[in-house]
């Protein structure tokens, strides 16, 4: 974790800034055994850092936006050095469900309202985009991490229900988004769920997130980018050309840019209007191909907190939900016994030809905005440095756009919706 100091000649906010950084007590990011680790596989090499560093840019966080990042910065040639406090791959990523919706938590008619139609048709279609470029990276890299594109059915809930969800999808059909309401009877033959409609959605995928952030980071490493863990970068401190960063181990780098890609560990530091910390369960069924739905589409529900559930290969059901609104890591481990018995409760109603018993359960912390959007862009009065904050159900896909905006960002180019994503 970093502390981004202000412009030069602001020493009282600087000094503010460095002591709000040192009083973070990290937080344990998810607890339990997540589905994807099962596998046992390693994670990728990395080295300590045992000497000076100079870079084009410096990349805090070895997780999934992190490697997203670094893969992008290597399209564009530049030598890139990683840092992680922990390890790559150890955090957050692994207690992803990994669905990767181009539908956005807000519905599109909910967004268009808070912040205008016009440019909630631009957040809906940058993440729709946001799924294709992934799943051209993917084939790009030859990566084996179980991609799939897949349907999403959106069904009726306390949020939405079939009239709102007609709403939606003619707001989706009139910018032109892959999604039709579907009636009873389709539902039916689609998913096997008895509910009287749903929105029908092509565009959306599922993969294996650990395999992902996996194969990107060896990708990384054989292009030439230098992975560093347990490397805690202490110290942030931008100056005339470059920015310096000072390290747990008593080194320094040097670096023409710094992307902080930590997630929530930022938010005491970067905290956007309406953010908030959510704990969330998931759980994994034995698995049962046999028992699954025809489509093996996504599912999920228009309620907050939602339901949401996919497949995997081997025929496991993953799930999850129950989110709630706070940041204690024991009261939410505390809870997983219970909070996933309701999980199962949910599903076993929604899908009666499920066996819902838990074969690995599992905890975790994302952040969530109000209007649920990520954060991305240049950290105000931090000249080249740059950040990622992935919130809600999206936050793979929305790694992907991160990555895109970055490379432009440090390149000098714009992107045609840094005003919806920006810090400031």
């Amino acid at each position: 974790m970093a502390a981004v100091p202000p412009r030069a000649g602001r020493a009282k906010s600087n000094r503010a800034a460095l002591h709000a950084i040192d009083a973070i007590v990290p937080l344990k990011l998810r607890t339990g055994v997540p589905v994807w680790l099962a596998d046992g596989a390693r994670a990728p090499a990395s080295t300590a850092l045992v000497a000076n560093l100079k870079v084009d840019v410096a990349v805090i966080g070895g997780g999934i936006s992190g490697a997203l990042v670094t893969d992008a910065l290597l399209q564009a040639g530049l030598s890139v050095a990683v840092f992680d406090r922990i390890g790559f791959v150890r955090g957050s990523t692994p207690a992803s469900t990994a669905m990767l919706q181009f539908e956005i938590d807000q519905p599109l008619t909910t967004l268009g309202q808070r912040i205008g139609t016009a440019r909630a048709a631009r957040a809906w279609w940058r993440s729709a985009s946001g799924v294709a470029r992934l799943q051209a990276r993917i084939a790009d890299l030859g990566l084996r991490c179980d991609f799939r594109e897949r349907h999403t059915a959106y069904l009726p809930g306390t949020v939405l229900d079939l009239a709102g969800l007609r709403r939606e999808a003619a707001a989706r059909e009139r910018i032109g988004l892959r999604s039709v309401l579907i009636d009873r009877a389709a539902l039916l033959g689609l998913t096997g769920i008895d509910k009287p409609g749903a929105i029908w959605s092509a565009g959306s995928a599922e993969v294996d997130p650990a395999k992902l952030a996996r194969g990107l980071w060896r990708s990384a490493a054989k292009r030439g980018a230098m992975l560093h863990a347990p490397v805690e970068v202490i110290d942030i401190a931008p100056g005339k050309r470059r920015v310096t960063l000072g390290t747990d181990t008593g080194h320094g780098i040097s670096a023409g840019s710094v992307v902080l890609a930590t997630g929530y560990a930022l938010t005491k530091l970067l905290k956007p209007p309406g953010y908030r910390i959510i704990s969330t369960w998931a759980m994994a069924t034995a698995p049962q191909p046999d028992a699954l739905w025809p489509s093996r589409c996504l599912i999920w529900e228009a309620s907050d907190p939602y339901l949401y559930c996919r497949t995997m290969r081997d025929g496991r059901v993953v799930a999850g939900g129950e989110d709630a609104a706070f940041e204690d890591d024991a009261k939410r481990d505390a809870l997983i016994p219970a909070k996933v018995a309701r999980i199962g409760r949910k599903l076993q109603r929604l899908l009666p030809m499920i066996d819902t018993a838990a074969d690995f359960a599992w905890a975790g912390c994302f952040g969530e905005s109000s209007t649920g959007l990520p954060a991305i862009g240049a950290v105000p009065g931090a000249p080249r440095c740059y950040a990622v904050m992935g919130f809600g159900g999206n936050g793979i896909t929305f790694s992907a756009i991160a990555a895109e905006m970055v490379q432009r960002a440090i390149l000098g180019l714009p992107d045609p919706d840094a005003d919806l994503f920006g810090l400031g």
